[in-house]
């Protein structure tokens, strides 16, 4: 079931894009004043904005049935992993089986945007040069207007303010407990938040092994290997300086893909760890 939810999220997450897109896709948007606006497509659209939006929410919604119906039997419950901290919502009451499903999308959507923002601004000297920047830079949209430590410091910001927002709710079903007091709360909330930071285990390596992969072996031309490229080399410009690389071999992606896995996995580990074995939590109650 779990591995079913998350297929069923990137689909949601594929329809919530596509929604998007469609305000960048310059037939749609053509008028008669431009040179576009005088051509016609040659078939009809057949897919509009508020279809995929309807889609999205007939999934969410649909799924949640599903798991109201088939969870409970197949003694399986919903489990939303925040980091440090992991939410069970019982599968037998409909209520949280929904609110599982709308919650296990929001993660989703808010993680992907944030990694977009991190995309953006590592990559934000290049400008619109390359497409996928670019197409990315178009998603976000006015966020790219704003600094790059408020484009990146306001997904925190708001993951922290959806959990004190959610927090009554989720008490209310009994999927979490009151705190002891609301600094408690406010801890959780910037824990939750810092889970997205340590989220970027799971993109920024890929990113530098691709790197590493189309740096020896030609994979031919693609827009997706520049700007795979692009990024590795963005994010390895303070090992720049370093003499990491032996005659053709660089090994500065391999020495990137060692410090992020130190710093947002072994390294957090290490301290849960730690704290554990001395009867203590990170995790404010």
């Amino acid at each position: 079931m779990g591995l079913i939810d998350l297929i069923l999220n990137l689909c949601a997450l594929l329809l919530w894009l596509s929604w998007r897109s469609r305000r960048f896709d310059p037939w749609h948007r053509a008028t008669p004043a431009t040179l576009a606006g005088t051509l016609k497509r040659t078939q009809p659209s057949r897919v509009r904005g508020w279809q995929m939006l309807l889609t999205l929410a007939l999934l969410l919604t649909g799924r949640a049935a599903i798991y109201w119906g088939i969870g409970a039997p197949a003694g399986w419950n919903g489990r939303l992993d925040l980091g440090l901290v992991v939410l069970t919502f019982r599968s037998d009451i409909l209520a949280t089986a929904t609110l599982f499903s709308l919650l296990s999308f929001l993660q989703v959507l808010v993680v992907v945007y944030f990694w977009l923002a991190v995309l953006a601004t590592v990559n934000e000297p290049a400008g619109d040069s390359e497409p996928i920047s670019k197409l990315i830079r178009l998603h976000l949209g006015r966020l790219m207007r704003w600094p790059w430590w408020l484009r990146l410091g306001l997904p925190l910001l708001l993951t922290a303010a959806l959990w004190l927002a959610l927090h009554p709710l989720l008490t209310y079903l009994h999927v979490t407990t009151h705190p002891r007091a609301f600094s408690h709360l406010l801890g959780q909330g910037a824990l939750i938040a810092l889970g997205l930071v340590v989220s970027l285990k799971l993109v920024l390596p890929l990113f530098l092994f691709l790197h590493l992969v189309v740096s020896y072996v030609y994979l031919g031309r693609s827009p997706i290997w520049e700007f795979i490229s692009l990024t590795a080399r963005h994010l390895l410009v303070p090992l720049r300086r370093l003499p990491l690389r032996k005659g053709k071999l660089d090994f500065a992606p391999v020495v990137g893909v060692l410090l992020i896995y130190v710093a947002l996995h072994w390294l957090p580990e290490f301290l849960v760890r730690q704290l554990d074995a001395r009867n203590l939590t990170l995790w404010p109650q």
